[in-house]
């Protein structure tokens, strides 16, 4: 079990025992409160339910505080407990005592940061905000703690003469170094700066997440007339009606930044006016100049993040960031980008003449337009409908959310042996979400997941995976995983099922490749089990399952018309795969572009603010990025850069594609998808690893030579 904290060391850092805890008085009635805090806030008890998964119905707002702050006092006095043990320093009283310590800070902070992505409201909001500082300063202190990391030094200087296993090795090779790249050797007037500077950026991410959040939920395009539905589907026009109901514009049609709002209308409407509306409404989020722009915000970030860098020694923070990656400098990511960059480009700019000659054809000289951003979707339909006859309205049909995740489970099944049985008597903190128990072939259980797929305005966009609860040891006893996937994918409508486009199938099979290499996580230590790799690394178990999605067998295990049961028609799979290239040009340089200003912004190496439009055209410019096409991400809603961990990272989706299409190739060149011995060896080697070796060493381990880029040109058609 956890270290247990003694009760005066916690009343002490709590400040209830006064000076040595002399006011009897004081201390009686900190303890009664505590205790009472205890009965009421879940939190300060132990989980009894299912597999000690998070009791949703007893946790409340007025509890995450409470137990925040408790929990950095009790992390605290464990902290200060190892800082000044008296023991000689040892790999066990000092780097595993480490990795202990913290579990009520974790616990609350793990459910705490589900529910601000998926839950959220102004109160909860508020919490985070008053937190934010508070929690950099615990991080900080802990970091900078010249007594601790002494400690750690010494074990660390001694590595060479221990008898560690390579798990430990790895554990107090990564505490050292997080210790000195959280600044543990600068001077103290350089600590305090560091601390200043750390306690900023995280309110100003925090401050800009929001803000795409509200400014996405705020935006709403209502439309009165039928006329202007021209070209949408039945579907999109009842999903429409149903959100203008909820949004009290009853009888009229309401369409959102949401994707499956989005997507759809620029695809198939055929009012170009409404479509720039929609267009513009999702490339201005966060740059409208009103109290939800975050273009002050991202360039102070961008400068703060430069001095941090320079502060601990680093030019840039691309620099500081990759020095911990696989990539390891900025020259090495730009040469990746570049050598995908300019096949890309001519492929897009080919797109874009075959999208404009089809224009020139449609009108007459007198209505004929240019080609724009808010074309391209459109365009890219009709064509591919001309040229494969095929098109997003023709596949929905056959990919139901409930059949494509039965799919997952199959094709899961047949690599990895493990089977998914869902739980009715697991609580959960919505409607839509449901939970799994996953066992392995002999019954045991691995993990628990918990699915959360369809948007609201409480969550953010996008999808992603996480952890109620990271797998470790504690003693000889695996403590499984609790895992979660959570997505924006097409919501059911009352006439019909959740219906997936194409790309959210590929998304939905690659965030269960993360929830994966969480689930099946087998490492003694928490820090580094589950997704706990190099950032450049991380994606590669999540990307790698993509590439069964769209298999010919794998089809038809989930892909059925949701009226007939009609497994998808083989010709409907041959115009698939025919058309797997359409496009590409467009889906590598929308994300390249992205990539590059990522690298762009954190390869500044002075702390003079840039103001971002101007850098963002200059950036894009110098790449020679077509005006018909706009970067994924433009820098005023760029979340993943600045307000989550993908700084200097963007680049790891195609570094991770390196590796997930090498990989994929394992499989392929034994002429079996679901070869029993390269699955062995993608769960023994990777899956199940998470940070308990280097990562390049886990690649060879799997594959037996170094990746190369050959099959991700052929799989993208750019070979």
């Amino acid at each position: 079990m956890r270290k247990v904290i003694l009760i005066m060391a916690m009343m002490s850092i709590l400040g209830g025992c006064g000076d040595g805890g002399s006011s009897g008085g004081t201390g009686d009635a900190a303890t009664t409160e505590a205790r009472a805090d205890s009965t009421l806030n879940p939190f300060f008890t132990e989980w009894d339910g299912p597999f000690g998964t998070p009791p949703f119905g007893e946790i409340e707002l007025s509890h995450y505080e409470p137990a925040f702050m408790r929990g950095m006092a009790d992390h605290k006095a464990e902290i200060t407990a190892i800082a000044r043990g008296g023991d000689y320093p040892t790999f066990a009283n000092t780097i595993e005592a480490i990795d202990r310590a913290g579990s009520l800070l974790t616990r609350t902070g793990n459910v705490f940061g589900a529910m601000n992505g998926t839950m959220t409201n102004d109160e909860m909001q508020a919490i985070a905000k008053n937190l934010a500082p508070l929690r950099s300063q615990h991080r900080d202190e802990i970091l900078l703690n010249a007594e601790l990391f002494a400690r750690v030094d010494a074990v660390y200087q001694q590595r060479e003469d221990l008898e560690l296993e390579r798990e430990q090795q790895m554990l107090l090779k990564e505490t050292w170094k997080r210790f000195v790249r959280g600044g543990a050797n600068l001077s103290n007037p350089d600590k305090e700066k560091l601390k200043a500077l750390n306690e900023e950026l995280s309110i100003l991410s925090l401050q800009f997440g929001e803000n795409v959040l509200k400014e996405t939920n705020k935006f709403e395009m209502v439309i009165d007339s039928k006329e202007d539905l021209a070209g949408l589907s039945e579907a999109s026009i009842t999903a429409a009606a149903e959100t203008a109901a909820k949004r009290g514009h009853e009888g009229k049609w309401v369409f959102t930044l949401h994707k499956p709002s989005l997507i759809p209308f620029l695809q198939y409407s055929t009012k170009r006016d409404l479509r720039e509306k929609m267009f513009k409404g999702y490339t201005n989020v966060g740059d409208n100049g009103d109290e939800l722009d975050n273009n002050t915000i991202l360039a102070r970030m961008a400068s703060l993040r430069v001095e941090r860098a320079n502060l601990l020694g680093f030019p840039s923070h691309a620099h500081y960031i990759l020095d911990d990656n696989m990539a390891k400098n900025p020259e090495n990511v730009y040469e990746l980008l570049e050598k995908l960059w300019t096949p890309a480009l001519e492929r897009a700019k080919g797109e874009a003449a075959d999208f404009q000659t089809m224009i020139n054809k449609e009108n007459k000289k007198a209505d004929r337009f240019q080609l724009a951003a808010w074309d391209w979707w459109f365009y890219a339909e009709k064509v591919k409908k001309a040229r494969y006859d095929l098109d997003e309205a023709m596949v929905r049909p056959y990919f139901e959310l409930e059949n494509v995740r039965t799919g997952l489970f199959d094709t899961v099944n047949k690599l990895f042996g493990i089977t998914f049985t869902e739980r009715h008597d697991i609580p959960v903190y919505q409607e839509d979400v449901k939970v799994y128990e996953v066992k392995e072939a002999d019954g045991s259980t691995v993990a628990i997941w918990f699915s959360d797929y369809f948007p609201r305005d409480s969550k953010r966009g996008g999808a992603w995976m996480s952890a109620f609860r990271k797998e470790y040891y504690d003693g000889n006893e695996r403590v499984i995983p609790i895992i979660y996937n959570v997505g924006n994918f097409t919501k059911p409508t009352a006439d019909t099922p959740a219906l997936l486009s194409a790309d959210e199938v590929g998304t939905m099979f690659h965030e269960f490749g993360h929830a994966l290499h969480g689930m099946l996580s087998d490492c003694r230590y928490e820090s580094l089990s589950g997704t706990s790799v190099s950032r450049d690394f991380v994606e590669m178990p999540s990307q790698v399952m993509e590439n069964w999605a769209f298999e010919p067998e794998v089809l038809a295990t989930y892909a059925k018309h949701y009226q007939t049961g009609e497994v998808i028609p083989a010709e409907l799979v041959e115009k698939l795969e025919k058309s797997k290239h359409f496009n590409q040009g467009f889906a590598t340089t929308e994300y390249l572009a992205a990539c590059f200003l990522d690298m762009d912004w954190h390869t500044i190496e002075t702390a003079e603010e840039k103001d971002p439009e101007v850098f963002e055209n200059e950036s894009m410019g110098r790449i020679g990025l077509i005006d018909e096409i706009v970067s994924r991400y433009r820098s005023p809603y760029f979340r993943h850069v600045f307000a989550g961990g993908y700084s200097s990272g963007y680049y790891s989706y195609v570094w991770a594609e390196v590796l997930d299409a090498d990989a994929f190739e394992a499989f392929r060149e034994t002429g079996d998808i679901f070869d029993p011995a390269t699955a062995k060896s993608l769960r023994d080697n990777i899956l199940s690893r998470g940070g308990s070796e280097e990562s390049m060493t886990l690649y060879l381990q799997f594959r037996g030579k170094e990746p190369e880029i050959g099959p991700l040109l052929k799989r993208k058609g750019l070979d």
